[in-house]
């Protein structure tokens, strides 16, 4: 067994203590480096340098600002370069607004202000500062799970069942299913009614004495039932049959006459 300093082992090797460094151990000088994303991109790097010196969002200083982003984006890129891609874009939009700042306005109508190269930036600048500002305030909501767990109790035995509550739709079908059964098992009771096609025939012939044409549909009585209709209609086929009225139309589709076929004395 080497050498025990202290009891101790410094460092175990596929399980087993091991007590000492090896003389020829090769540790890489970036193997215990650890890179600590302290901005979660360009925007926000960008805010925290204009809020730590209390620079006007509204009117930034492009000189200071893009100098010290610089700095940070020239430190990042020599640990990560896929990183800095992002950071390096918002440098190079930096530097475009400085070099349009630099460079006499364009001619603007007369009444109107000359665009500001670094209004975009800005209104990205804040649209991102306030969602930033709603997630903190979300973020300080308690958290199930974070801030506070669900308390669960378990009851053995119920002291009163509780059914699902039923709701107006569900009665309304469970009664139009009563309904259906209903007239299914109903009752249904016919009379005998005796009507003479004689009697209504000469019903009809009276209600055209003294008229020159009828509507058809006037010689018919609805209201008294299905059966009578059809009496009725028995009692015009047999006086069209017999020659004693006449069914007249003017032309197709035209509303139907019928008019006694014979002068009555």
């Amino acid at each position: 067994m080497p050498q025990v300093v202290d009891h101790v082992a410094v460092a175990r090797l596929y399980g087993e203590p091991l007590f000492a460094l090896p003389n020829d151990l090769y540790i890489p000088p970036d193997a215990l480096e650890v890179f600590l994303e302290a901005f979660e991109g360009p925007l926000d790097l960008l805010l925290y340098l204009i809020r730590k010196q209390n620079f006007n969002i509204l009117d930034i200083p492009m000189a200071a600002v893009t100098r010290q982003y610089l700095v940070y984006v020239d430190e990042i890129r020599n640990h990560n370069l896929e990183l800095a891609a992002e950071y390096l874009l918002m440098a190079a939009m930096l530097i475009e607004i400085k070099s349009r700042m630099l460079l006499p306005p364009k001619p603007v109508p007369e009444g109107e202000e000359p665009e500001d190269p670094r209004a975009e930036l800005v209104r990205r600048l804040l649209e991102y500062e306030q969602m930033k500002l709603a997630g903190a305030r979300l973020n300080a909501l308690p958290h199930f799970g974070r801030d506070f767990l669900r308390a669960q109790v378990y009851i053995e035995q119920s002291l009163q069942p509780r059914f699902p509550e039923v709701h107006v739709v569900e009665l309304q079908e469970a009664w139009r299913d009563i309904l259906k059964r209903a007239k299914l098992v109903q009752h249904h009771r016919i009379t005998r009614e005796e009507l003479s096609v004689r009697e209504y025939m000469s019903k009809v012939l009276r209600a055209l004495q003294g008229r020159r044409f009828v509507e058809f549909e006037e010689l018919f009585e609805p209201e008294k039932g299905s059966t009578v209709l059809v009496v009725t209609f028995i009692a015009l086929l047999e006086l069209a049959k017999e020659t004693l009225i006449e069914i007249t139309q003017a032309e197709a589709f035209a509303p139907i006459y019928v008019r006694l076929a014979y002068t009555p004395a």
